[in-house]
């Protein structure tokens, strides 16, 4: 069987359309959901009260920089049936090398980084 009657079963008789996979860090729990709703209420509560509120705020991160290949959209595509929406998939990979960033910011952007 040739690719083009393949393809053409695939979408003409069984309706199925190829959707990239839409990436995410990580699943949220509910509680983990809300938790985020709340605090973000209330920052908006305090912003609102205060003008100043934002650029009082000094916060940082740290990231993991992984070296490594990331499979390509084209790659992580699937075969989904008709109104099913964009599969998800988390972003997974190993890697040999890793370096720890810390970033610290403000309301103006980034005040301190450094490599661990």
């Amino acid at each position: 069987m040739s690719v083009g009657s393949i393809f053409t079963i695939m979408t003409e008789d069984l309706k199925k359309k190829k959707l990239c996979v839409h990436f995410v860090p990580h699943n949220l729990t509910t509680e983990q959901k809300e938790h985020r709703i709340a605090s973000s209420e209330d920052l908006s509560a305090a912003a609102d009260e205060d003008p100043n509120f934002l650029k009082t705020i000094v916060t940082g991160d740290e990231s993991w920089c992984l070296e490594y290949d990331p499979e390509t959209k084209r790659q992580s595509s699937e075969w989904t049936s008709p109104g099913k929406g964009r599969p998800m998939k988390v972003r997974a990979s190993k890697s040999k090398t890793k370096t720890m960033l810390l970033v610290f910011f403000d309301s103006r952007g980034i005040i301190h980084h450094e490599f661990l």
